[in-house]
């Protein structure tokens, strides 16, 4: 992610570019470190569960935790119509687990279970740490994507379209989202499989982990477009997510998760006593 960022800057900015590149390179390196799990949860506009109204996931979760033999997180809720969890921060001792409304509504105890213990799992597994400065790098990508479309846009209509750059520029503004989203591929396709075997040991209940993706997948193919959400935001971040938000049609072929389908007939095949 630090070199395509600086390879971006190149490009831009020449030998000059590609040192600013690498200056915010660092600092975004440092900082995700250290806040990535707040930058990430003021992105969603995620809020500390309230346990008197959720005080049976409260009563889940910590009992999920004692089960895993983790420090347990922080836990919060954010407002979304999309079913989907998360799980952020540098390291267990400073970890967070988020959840959707959405998610919530449609999921029954027990699902909700699995699912919070797959996210407990990627913590247990030190997943979180690369997957949140991923985010923060991608949502940098894709902001610098969109600066340039915008410029584009309105050079053109300055009449500053005799730029030899202008066309490599467009490319930059295309491929440089879907490139950093093939690099988060890379990052947490393989880590969700893990995430799922760890989470049906944690809980015994592989059934219900797999009901859970089934339904949350459910929910994805119907919702044909999502209010919710911003875009670039569900692009920097899906590899986060319990299953990506980014699929169907040509999304699929460089989604962040394995699929969901191969996930469910795993679950099922297990047999935990």
């Amino acid at each position: 992610m630090t070199l395509f960022f600086i390879s971006i800057g190149q490009y831009l900015g020449g030998a000059g570019g590609m040192r600013i590149a690498f200056i915010f390179a660092l600092v975004m390196n440092i900082g995700s470190y250290w806040f990535s799990d707040k930058l990430i949860l003021k992105m969603y506009k995620a809020k500390k569960i309230d346990s008197n109204r959720f005080s049976e996931i409260k009563i889940i979760f910590t009992n999920l935790c004692k089960k895993a033999n983790i420090v347990e997180p922080q836990l919060f809720i954010y407002s979304a119509i999309e079913p989907n969890a998360f799980a952020t921060g540098r390291n267990q001792n400073n970890s967070v687990v988020a959840l959707s409304t959405g998610l919530i509504s449609i999921l029954d105890m027990d699902e909700i279970e699995g699912v919070m213990a797959h996210e407990l799992a990627h913590i247990e597994n030190r997943d979180i740490l690369i997957g949140s400065i991923a985010a923060t790098f991608a949502g940098a990508i894709s902001m610098i994507a969109s600066m340039i479309k915008w410029g584009l846009i309105f050079g053109a209509f300055r009449g500053n379209r005799n730029s030899g750059s202008f066309l490599g520029n467009i490319l930059i503004a295309i491929l440089a989202p879907l490139i950093a989203l093939i690099i988060q591929m890379a990052i947490s396709r393989t880590r969700e499989f893990k995430a799922d075997s760890s989470a049906a040991q944690i809980t015994s209940k592989p059934k219900s982990l797999a009901k859970a993706l089934s339904k949350i997948q459910d929910f994805h193919m119907k919702s044909k477009e999502n209010k919710e959400l911003n875009k670039e935001l569900q692009a920097a971040t899906c590899h986060m997510f319990i299953i990506s938000p980014i699929s169907g049609g040509v999304g699929k072929w460089f989604s962040s998760h394995p699929p969901t389908e191969e996930r469910v007939k795993r679950l099922m095949d297990m047999n935990i006593s």
